[in-house]
């Protein structure tokens, strides 16, 4: 079950836009203390969030733009502006979708649904390398005979080095797609990550797949 987080500030429309979620079989969660919107945000694992521009202590757009350096989570800005200018700024800040107040709630599940669909993996959606596939619904390399599963950051490594595939890739680059957040990271855990990676294509025959270029980063080719 998705969870939809709601962050709008009357209490009257959230509890409506909640129970209306709740009816059509998604989960819904509730910010209500706006003293640290953007914390709070953050202590969820919601896999969509409706977010109102008009919210106390912050403006709507430039939380969207903070949030945006941080989480990879879609948003969707639910908000009584209109203007092509305040669609325009949302795009521009890292919403996924903009719709306006007063809306039919059966639009915005609507707008809700397909923004999920974009960031859904189809489950028949998968990535050819030798003799394996790699299928990212299912966090997995399958060959002929087995699957093997991979970790999140195992799984994004892999494909971000296939869809580069015969570009160096940076390590800077790579812990940037990986954690997308200026809180500091330490350079061993991408290491880790590497080399875990290796030894599991190395255990089903794949070796020196993925290459280190000394200074540079590293390649598949």
């Amino acid at each position: 079950m998705k969870n939809i987080l709601i962050i709008e500030d009357e209490e009257k429309i959230r509890e409506e836009l909640k129970n209306f979620l709740e009816n059509n079989g998604y989960k819904a969660s509730l910010i209500t203390n706006f003293e640290n919107t953007e914390e709070e945000i953050l202590k969820t694992n919601a896999d969509l969030i409706l977010l109102d521009i008009n919210i106390p202590n912050q403006n709507g757009m430039y939380l969207c733009k903070e949030l945006r350096k941080q989480i990879k989570t879609p948003i969707i800005i639910v908000t009584s502006r209109n203007t092509e200018i305040d669609e325009l700024l949302c795009m521009n800040y890292g919403a996924d979708d903009f719709i306006t107040k007063p809306y039919n709630p059966q639009i915005l599940l609507a707008h809700i649904e397909a923004v999920l669909k974009r960031f859904t993996p189809n489950a028949n959606t998968y990535i050819t390398y030798q003799n394996i596939k790699v299928i990212p619904a299912k966090s997995v390399i399958k060959t002929e005979t087995e699957e093997t599963p991979l970790s999140k950051n195992e799984l994004k490594i892999f494909t971000y080095l296939l869809n580069k595939r015969g570009i160096i890739v940076s390590r800077y680059e790579l812990m940037d797609y990986l954690w997308n957040s200026e809180v500091f990271i330490d350079d061993n855990t991408l290491t880790v990550n590497i080399t875990r990676l290796r030894k599991k294509l190395e255990d089903i025959g794949l070796e020196n797949v993925i290459e280190t270029r000394r200074g540079q980063g590293y390649i598949i080719l």
